[in-house]
């Protein structure tokens, strides 16, 4: 037997971690710890998605890869968009890819064409009457929607249009490189990343705890003890409150305007907060009705001096408006 044997068999034994399945396991979590990015973490990308077959770009978060492509998309931010890990927000492979990586690490990932806007299918290409498309649209290259489908012209022959509802995308594979930037923390730029996503804008946010009164139901003493009685007590409860600047991009949104309760719920639910406010500020821009409201205020808030000046700035002599009022006076008296 080697020293290295003795030793070994001279140490004590725990019985009980010996008998125990999960002292095993513990150990091993504790060594296979998850390090790198994991589903559910903010993290801030920059991005170029091109076409496999040409390089054409499709969507990218860098201005200078836009303009060297041609994209002129104005009030479009090209700068680092920040997803969720796990979420859904990118590509099934990009996602499986981010896990594990660092903050600097890039890659480029390949899409097949059915894991990115599906296979080109010919049967989404069908003749229908030009009479469900707007005559401003009549024309091939188009952009339609017809029945509630979305599509492009490809032909255009008398009451009759030829029309593609494939995605522009599909049976493309596509190329996705990325940087990953940075992992966001802070709650507020965890919020406004998600806004900038869903709006392609960033509206001003800002998280605060309020107290809120709040109608609850509590139990009280009963008689019957097998019929719990409760009545309406008010309560000051705290509130953790995501609110949100609103602007005219905003008002504009149309993912904005038909699932506002949707994009709320999601950055609630990831944020851990208790309800989303959006409030409008409207700033005077002394136009005509604040020409109108001013001149009337003034005349409202005038003093006796202020309406003998007011009247001689009209031309009026304010001695005679006295004297006839006094006439009426007596007249009615």
């Amino acid at each position: 037997m080697s020293d290295d044997q003795a030793e070994s068999a001279d140490e004590p034994v725990d019985p009980d971690a010996a008998d125990d399945p999960e002292a095993e396991t513990e150990t091993e979590t504790e060594t296979e710890e998850a390090s790198g990015l994991q589903d559910g973490d903010f993290v801030r990308l920059a991005y170029t998605v091109r076409t496999a077959d040409d390089e054409t770009v499709v969507d990218t978060t860098r201005q200078d890869v836009a303009e060297e492509a041609g994209i002129d998309e104005e009030d479009h931010e090209f700068e680092p968009r920040t997803i969720v890990v796990g979420a859904g927000h990118v590509f099934e492979a990009v996602n499986d890819d981010l896990i594990g990586k660092e903050v600097g690490d890039e890659n480029t990932v390949h899409i097949d064409a059915a894991e990115a806007f599906g296979e080109f299918d010919p049967d989404d290409v069908r003749t229908v009457s030009a009479e469900k498309i707007d005559e401003d649209d009549r024309y091939p290259g188009a952009h339609v929607n017809v029945d509630g489908q979305q599509g492009h012209i490809e032909t255009i022959i008398g009451g009759r249009a030829r029309v593609d509802f494939n995605h522009p995308l599909a049976g493309e594979d596509l190329e996705y490189e990325y940087e990953v930037v940075d992992v966001v923390d802070d709650r507020g730029e965890q919020a406004e990343g998600l806004l900038g996503m869903y709006l392609e804008h960033t509206p001003e946010v800002w998280i605060q705890t309020d107290e809120v009164e709040e109608e609850i139901q509590v139990e009280v003493e009963s008689e019957d003890d097998d019929e719990p009685e409760y009545e309406t007590e008010t309560q000051t409860v705290e509130k953790e409150t995501l609110y949100i600047e609103a602007t005219p991009q905003m008002t504009m949104n149309q993912q904005w305007l038909f699932q506002k309760q949707q994009i709320a719920q999601q950055i609630m639910d990831r944020l851990g907060l208790d309800r989303v406010i959006v409030q409008e500020t409207i700033d005077g821009t002394g136009g005509m009705m604040g020409g109108m409201g001013g001149m009337m205020g003034g005349m409202g808030g005038a003093g006796g001096a202020d309406v003998e000046e007011a009247l001689e700035d009209v031309d009026v002599d304010a001695d005679e408006i006295v004297e006839e009022l006094e006439e009426d006076v007596d007249l009615e008296e």
